[in-house]
């Protein structure tokens, strides 16, 4: 196709979004703020109390376990503490603001464990209970996991032998639980899916993306209980919905954790030039299947939001509106569209800000990662804004509250 001289205006990409989809009762979905799967919204029970990002892990385990079981329920999205203000709506009915909490038959319930168990005492267990003895070793053992990941991801190492003992600490951990995983007939914990996968989904995500972008370590690729469950795992709707990548994870949990810290390996530094400037594809944060409506998808995210894209980008308005607008004809054409001289940083500020999947699923944002990076290196080589590293605040869910 020849290169156009001129962008796609808003109308003629409008045209291209043919992205479609029913967020109540269709696929799981960060965007819904109802789902039924079928059912009468008079047979609504639950309310879950989630995070606007869709990004806390604890969130994750509850949401996962609800579509898993298809269980009615609304969606009353609550700002974390890292992103901006709390809403004051929920701090009267959660003092403490922690996140995620439910409203099972208006009895408010919070801490995940304590949430599920409700759950499952309400409408059954998904396959084994929180308290089956099958399940209880499996809950101490994720514990275990998560302890030493912390160890070696988030306390500075002062020594070569003190990185190289919490790295061994971590793995061998890693050993157990591959250990638990070769012991059954199927790629999950116990003998098929079950509450042990979605106890162990939310930080296990967590650290494929971490420990690849701090540490040079990909848990995924250097262990095969974990790849065959990570891969089972992705053949579920319902995880692939709420599912985020290496970027969003990346940068958005050292505020979390109070700090990550890098090895200063070569292989580290080679994966975060990766996971920040690309190529995307091909990265062990999805391996399952492109959808054919990737960019379809992103095209249709950035349009609904793209006034106050625009507003909250730092460029001029005008310019940053057409240098869009060629990155967007670029996805959706695979023609280049030179932006406006001076738009590079504002491109990849873009680039830099897109959150899975809270924005958008992980194969459409590598696609729009992909078009404003080379709509952007027509311009030049100028780096957005740093993203910030003790809070993402630049990720501020107000900026869209109303859209």
């Amino acid at each position: 196709m020849t290169s156009p001289t001129t962008p796609l205006g808003w109308q003629e990409l409008a045209a291209l979004a043919d992205f479609k989809t029913d967020p109540i009762n269709g696929p799981t979905n960060a965007q819904a703020t109802l789902r039924l799967f079928g059912h009468a919204e008079a047979d609504v029970r639950v309310t879950l109390y989630r995070d606007n990002h869709a990004w806390c892990p604890y969130c994750q385990k509850v949401w996962l376990w609800l579509e898993e079981k298809q269980i009615p329920y609304r969606i009353q999205k609550v700002t974390m503490f890292c992103y901006g203000k709390k809403e004051d709506w929920y701090k009267r009915k959660v003092p403490s603001g922690m996140l995620p909490a439910i409203a099972l038959d208006d009895c408010l319930i919070t801490e995940s464990d304590d949430i599920l168990i409700a759950l499952e005492k309400a409408f059954g267990p998904l396959n084994q209970g929180m308290n089956n003895p099958q399940v209880l070793p499996l809950r101490q053992l994720e514990r275990l996991l998560f302890r030493a990941w912390c160890v070696w991801l988030c306390y500075p190492s002062r020594s070569a032998q003190q990185e190289k003992s919490s790295r061994e600490q971590f793995t061998g951990v890693v050993a157990q639980v591959e250990a638990t995983l070769a012991s059954t007939p199927s790629p999950y914990f116990l003998s098929e899916f079950g509450t042990a996968d979605v106890i162990f989904t939310p930080y296990v995500e967590r650290m494929n993306a971490s420990l690849y972008y701090y540490k040079g370590y990909s848990l995924r690729e250097a262990n095969p209980g974990f790849s065959a469950w990570f891969d089972a795992m992705e053949s579920r709707p319902t995880y692939r919905g709420t599912q985020s990548d290496f970027h969003t994870h990346a940068h958005d949990l050292p505020p979390q954790m109070g700090g990550c810290y890098d090895n200063g390996e070569l292989l580290t530094q080679t994966n975060q030039v990766r996971v920040d400037q690309g190529p995307w594809m091909g990265l062990p944060d999805a391996k399952y299947p492109e959808p054919e409506t990737s960019r379809a998808e992103a095209l249709q995210r950035v349009i609904k939001h793209r006034a106050n894209i625009i507003r909250v980008n730092p460029a001029d308005d005008r310019l940053f509106d057409e240098a869009l607008r060629c990155a967007l004809t670029h996805l959706m054409t695979e023609a280049d569209c030179p932006p406006p001289a001076g738009t590079d940083s504002a491109l990849r500020y873009l680039r830099d800000r897109i959150n899975v999947p809270r924005d958008m699923s992980i194969y459409a944002a590598k696609r729009l990662r992909q078009a404003l990076e080379e709509t952007a290196a027509l311009a030049g080589d100028r780096q957005g804004s740093p993203l910030p590293t003790h809070h993402r605040r630049d990720q501020d869910p107000a900026n869209f509250a109303k859209v």
